[in-house]
């Protein structure tokens, strides 16, 4: 058993972004066999709740504020323009979490410190003496480069292209500075490869391993549908840039040739701080922007189609899969199912044009055979290839690897 210390720059729980569904269930799965304290940024919605369910299989858990405003984003934005560092990274970059470390690892010995994402991987590497495991999730640079691809302001391209070239050579190096790396998709492993060889950081002994993200198929029930489905359902965190831009596309390039067609569909965005932008959408032609909502059964119970309509992004989309589990029928864009192991035609439908997603739509929502097999082909493919009881146990080879003599 090893003395595992798990830094998140969210809290894990409850499971409600794509982060934190990584996050929880790494840590139930150490915290099988190890010893696991965790240290997390927690923000004004964490309640003591989260925190006491945490501590229900972790060793302990400890918590810093996340103090963000105007001003600590001014000052890192000047920060890694005038130097190498990426904004995302100087921006997050907090005292307080520094000194909590500071204090656990001088009064407590821990073998492992596991780093999840980019954003904590500065942290990570504080202990000298401990082993170093970075899960990076996707390859950032990535996100920015798409962003940035589709950003019309001249100066946000500009920043967003210079971010991304930080970005790229900053997960480079952080691969050589940690002893081991896992990705959740073999896609962004190899963007990472790709970018040591162009940086030209070697690592003769590092090893990488692909570990999917992973749910539990049996937390999340099929849901049974209403007898006419009414609504076509975007869903994730709209702070989430991709999120945001990609409801916004399907909103203004795709959604008018459905609403065209068949007027009686609604068109709803549910997601945490939409952005004014599509709160503005809200009330006009069909479309429906509802922010948080805490128990949204009764909207999947009325969807007809779940669309994924991203244009940027890296990683898996946790969407997907939950989807599934509700036994969903699903469209999106390759980007939105990139990472995942699809069957285009049998449990989902890839669409990259406005013209091909519209058509999709419409075809999933009102050929009926369709929309069953998509149904139960979801969810039997959540249950076989993304139960984390079982692909998981991957993570016990990372640690063994890590703590062999």
């Amino acid at each position: 058993m090893a003395r595992v210390l798990y830094l998140t720059q969210v809290l894990p729980y409850p499971l409600n972004t794509g982060a934190r569904v990584r996050q929880y269930y790494v840590l139930r799965q150490l915290a099988r066999t190890h010893e696991v304290t965790l240290v997390s940024f927690v923000r004004g919605d964490d309640k003591p709740e989260h925190v006491a369910h945490l501590k229900t299989f972790c060793h302990a858990v400890h918590t810093v504020p996340m103090t963000r405003s105007r001003w600590r984003d001014g000052r890192a934005a000047i920060q890694g323009l005038l130097t190498q560092i990426p904004i995302v990274i100087a921006r997050d970059e907090i005292v307080t979490m520094q000194q909590t470390l500071a204090r656990l690892q001088a009064s407590e010995s821990f073998d492992v410190v596991h780093a999840d994402q980019v954003s904590m991987s500065r942290y990570g590497l504080l202990s000298q003496t401990a082993r170093h495991v970075l899960d990076l999730h996707n390859a950032m640079y990535l996100v920015t480069e798409r962003l940035a691809a589709h950003e019309t302001n001249p100066l946000k391209r500009l920043v967003l292209r210079r971010e991304a070239r930080a970005l790229a050579r900053y997960e480079a190096e952080l691969c050589a500075k940690y002893d081991q790396v896992t990705f959740v998709t073999d896609e962004d492993r190899k963007l990472i490869e790709q970018q040591l060889s162009r940086w030209e950081v070697h690592l003769p002994d590092q090893r990488f391993t692909t570990i999917p993200i992973c749910i539990d198929p049996s937390d999340k029930p099929p849901i049974k549908p209403v007898a006419q489905p009414q609504r076509i359902t975007a869903l994730g965190v709209m702070f989430w840039p991709p999120n945001a831009e990609g409801v916004l596309w399907f909103a203004q390039e795709i959604w008018p040739r459905i609403h065209a067609q068949q007027p009686h569909l609604i068109f709803t965005v549910v997601g945490k701080n939409p952005p004014e932008y599509l709160t503005q959408l809200h009330g006009t032609n069909g479309i429906e922007v509802l922010g948080f909502v805490p128990e949204v059964e009764a909207i999947l119970a009325d969807t007809a189609v779940f669309v994924v309509p991203l244009r940027a992004g890296g990683g898996m989309r946790v969407k997907i899969l939950d989807t599934w589990s509700w036994g969903l029928p699903i469209v999106s864009t390759s980007i939105g199912a990139e990472g995942i192991d699809i069957r285009d035609g049998e449990n989902i439908l890839i669409a990259d044009t406005p013209t091909a997603f519209s058509a999709a739509v419409l075809r999933a929502a009102n050929d009926l055979d369709l929309n069953q097999c998509l149904r139960r082909n979801g969810r039997r493919w959540v249950e076989e290839k993304y139960d984390w009881k079982t692909i998981y146990r991957a993570w016990d080879e990372v640690y063994a690897r890590l703590l062999k003599p």
